[in-house]
């Protein structure tokens, strides 16, 4: 009983104080839907591009987080100065102490517009209705207890539970992304993406106005080949979060149908005296066969938060064949 009192006056404090992050994924640098609208259609000539991603987090501590990630978009092909890119995600979060969750619909669009030099600009905008839920029904509040009868009572007088209907909210956000096509081999991108431009209101009491922070990310990509017929990887993902900020180093190795990366997660600004600059090593195998991509991430915590038993990610993506290309060409990520 008075686990429950205690659990009810943490969320109680969580709902009135915190304010939210995003969920974050490890493989964000190969499914770049996740950070940035910008990348709707990003793989041109009609082609379309959709895939599933499942992530859990800290299964030992009794804190798992288990986040789902579903995506479709397609590009358009207007003219040869110009074409633009369209798609579906679908976002869902549990957190398994709290019973948090938080579900997310959204539509985006990205126009391409040809520059010169063999460069593509792309400005996207993503539109978003999500839905949360803590599951109030089965919380029991300090007013529900009776200590003399040691009974719980079935009602409650706190406005928590009968002023609980701020459940939704429209989300809107925006991305662009700078391309440089392929020459000899060689690619590189760049973009920029800030989510939650409206500052949508995540209280869940209506009434109260707690508004989500605005997510802000910066990340590049350079793509080269190595030993002829393998190509090399490097990518850099910087992120910013209210007062949180989160910086990503990482290199894959594409050898045949098979892919190996490794990623640093670090934490620049180091928020408290007892934060750590390098937060995780994020591990990532790939394999891909036909025209499917199969990927799994492991990330491995070297903060001192305890024994988490670490991050894992599967993924699987498909990318329909180039029927406008004189080469059926491979990803470009």
């Amino acid at each position: 009983m008075r686990y429950k009192v205690l659990l009810a006056i943490i969320i109680c404090f969580f709902l009135s104080e915190v304010k939210a992050q995003d969920p974050i994924f490890t493989q964000s640098s190969f499914i770049l839907e996740t950070i940035n609208p910008g990348f709707s259609g990003f793989e041109d000539n009609g082609r379309t591009h959709l895939g599933l991603l499942h992530r859990t987090q800290w299964p030992r501590l009794g804190l798992r987080v288990n986040t789902h990630y579903a995506f479709w978009n397609k590009s358009i092909e207007n003219s040869q100065s110009s074409a633009f890119g369209f798609g579906f995600s679908a976002l869902r979060q549990v957190e398994s102490i709290s019973k948090y969750s938080l579900n997310q619909l959204n539509a985006n669009y990205a126009h391409r517009v040809n520059l010169n030099g063999g460069w593509f600009f792309r400005p996207a905008i993503e539109v978003g209705v999500g839905y949360k839920t803590f599951n109030f029904q089965n919380l029991t509040l300090g007013d529900q207890i009776n200590i003399n009868t040691e009974t719980i009572n079935p009602t409650s007088v706190d406005p928590l539970v009968s002023n609980n209907d701020n459940l939704y909210f429209l989300d809107i956000s925006s991305g662009l992304v700078l391309e440089k096509e392929e020459f000899n081999g060689i690619t590189y991108w760049f973009g920029v993406s800030v989510k939650h431009l409206n500052r949508p209101n995540i209280s869940f009491v209506e009434g109260d106005n707690v508004p989500l922070n605005i997510f802000y990310s910066v990340h590049g990509n350079f793509r080269f080949p190595v030993l002829n017929d393998y190509h090399l990887m490097l990518s850099a993902n910087f992120m910013k979060q209210g007062e949180f900020n989160r910086l990503d180093i990482g290199t894959l190795f594409h050898v045949n149908q098979f892919l190996f990366g490794i990623t640093a997660a670090t934490n620049p600004a180091k928020n408290s005296d007892n934060s750590h600059i390098l937060t995780s090593i994020n591990s990532f195998i790939g394999l891909e066969y036909t025209d499917f991509r199969f990927g799994v991430s492991y990330d491995f915590n070297t903060s001192q938060i305890g024994r988490t038993d670490g991050v894992y990610e599967l993924s699987i993506t498909y990318l329909s064949r180039c029927r406008s290309c004189n080469t059926d060409r491979g990803r470009k990520r």
